[in-house]
């Protein structure tokens, strides 16, 4: 049973594969002008991308809606057996309707775009037959090629939907890339959870102010060891006369360093120089994946005048759920 199970599971992945192989061949062989179009289009309205489509399709399209939204392009789902039920107001002439439809014949489709040419609204169609009704309609047709469906009765919509979503997928990649969206617009959308973590800059959760382990390069050592206990991040940033970061004392450097005694030693005898640091307008991701790599606790953030301005230490990454 197990071997037939996953013969199946097999079977379908490498179905769904050789229609997302047709569709990349698609690209390079015709689809590209009317993509390329269609990425024009929605670019240069100053509305919002109106996406419908019935069942399986429909599906799709809420998927295409929160991709676009997600990554700068304002966007909504219509449904479009609820649009000639007054939903239809919801579309403005600014807008642009991307109407999904496998035979491009989905009878519910009718009332939105016939509105789409009536009120002269740009409409982008995503099916896999020109010739259809919404084909011959469309301003734009992104024609998709022929493929088998992964289902052995050729009917449950699976192959379809994959290569629906691939497109409307390169739609939204194509958009953020011609708009120059960066990670931090991404995080605008993306505030909450892991990926909203690792989207926050160093500044936002940097110890800064009184709560920055500071010294001097000729403080005494027994002012080092105290400031390294009070401030509790395991060091000390030490910084020179014009306040610019001279180096750092850790509880490593005080056990591999101060031998048999203090004696006369200052932080300046201790420090190690050169320390690792970063910008306060890096991103989180940036300061986890530097002190996993340094195998360090604890980031200096210095400005761009090389000033000690914050501190992170790894048990704020790990607070805010940057890991």
């Amino acid at each position: 049973m197990t071997a037939t199970i996953s013969a199946s599971a097999l079977r379908t992945i490498a179905t769904e594969r050789a229609g997302l192989d047709a569709l990349h061949e698609a690209i390079g062989n015709g689809l590209a002008e009317p993509f390329t179009a269609a990425v024009e289009m929605i670019r240069a309205a100053s509305g919002r991308v109106i996406v419908t489509g019935m069942g399986k399709s429909g599906h799709v399209a809420r998927k295409i809606v929160a991709t676009l939204a997600s990554t700068g392009t304002p966007s909504y789902f219509v449904h479009p057996a609820e649009a000639s039920h007054g939903d239809l107001g919801m579309v403005q002439p600014e807008d642009v309707v991307v109407a999904l439809s496998w035979s491009g014949e989905a009878a519910e489709l009718s009332a939105i775009v016939g509105y789409t040419r009536r009120f002269r609204v740009g409409l982008i169609a995503i099916t896999a037959n020109r010739d259809s009704a919404l084909g011959r309609e469309a301003d734009i047709a992104l024609v998709l090629p022929k493929a088998q469906e992964a289902c052995p009765n050729g009917l449950a919509p699976t192959t379809s939907t994959t290569m629906q979503m691939a497109l409307g997928d390169a739609l939204a990649v194509a958009l953020l890339e011609a708009r120059g969206f960066s990670r931090q617009d991404f995080y605008v959308y993306h505030p909450g959870g892991k990926l909203g973590a690792q989207l926050k800059t160093v500044a936002t959760i940097m110890h800064s102010g009184e709560g920055l382990p500071v010294v001097g390069e000729m403080a005494a050592m027994a002012d080092v060891v105290a400031m390294i206990t009070a401030k509790g991040f395991g060091c000390a940033v030490v910084i020179d006369v014009e306040g610019k970061l001279a180096g750092v004392v850790t509880d490593g450097d005080l056990r591999r360093k101060l031998g048999a005694g203090w004696g006369g030693r200052v932080a300046r005898d201790v420090m190690t120089r050169n320390p690792r640091r970063i910008a306060p307008d890096a991103l989180t991701a940036e300061a986890l994946e530097m002190v996993n790599r340094l195998r360090v606790t604890a980031l200096i953030v210095a400005d761009a005048g090389d000033k000690p301005v914050g501190l992170v230490h790894v048990h704020d990454l790990l607070a805010l759920g940057v890991a």
